[in-house]
């Protein structure tokens, strides 16, 4: 009896714990983004309301599911960045652009403290040299930061 209890002990030290770590490791990610780097929601519909200046280039990096429900007028969908599928999307898409193009990217899926995706998108954009970089800061969701605060939003893929 004390054998397999050693054996439980094992498999829990050698697959449950480093999976934990490595989920508790990229949930608290994005708040280790500069808030030089962030953009309020309200600050990015004025943006995207005026008739001056350069458009950013608008990036969701969270789920399908997420983008198709509501989306922000003219965002592209590349994936979700905390997977390496969606990192490579994401370098992809930007690839031919100015390293100063104004880009925005946001999920929204969760809490800001629990995103798993935001962070790794940034430091993708900032390794390839992208200096005009802005995160959308959304506290609690997509749905409660912008949607519910009458921002303009798109359905569909």
């Amino acid at each position: 009896m004390n054998h397999t209890f050693e054996k439980h002990n094992l498999v829990l030290a050698t697959w449950i714990f480093p999976i934990l770590l490595v989920y508790v490791a990229f949930a608290y990610q994005a708040t280790l983004i500069p808030s030089s780097q962030l953009i309020s929601p309200d600050e990015l519909a004025k943006v995207l309301r005026s008739s001056k200046g350069e458009k950013p280039l608008m990036i969701q990096v969270g789920s399908h599911v997420l983008y198709s429900q509501a989306h922000i007028p003219g965002s592209e969908y590349i994936g979700p960045a905390a997977s390496e599928d969606g990192l490579q999307r994401l370098r992809k898409r930007v690839e031919p652009l100015s390293r100063n193009k104004f880009i925005v990217i946001y999920c929204g899926c969760c809490p800001w403290s629990h995103c798993p995706n935001v962070k790794p998108a940034d430091d993708a954009l900032q390794a390839l040299g992208f200096s005009n970089v802005k995160v959308l800061y959304m506290a609690n969701n997509f749905g409660t930061d912008w949607v519910d605060k009458g921002y303009p939003v798109e359905k569909g893929d």
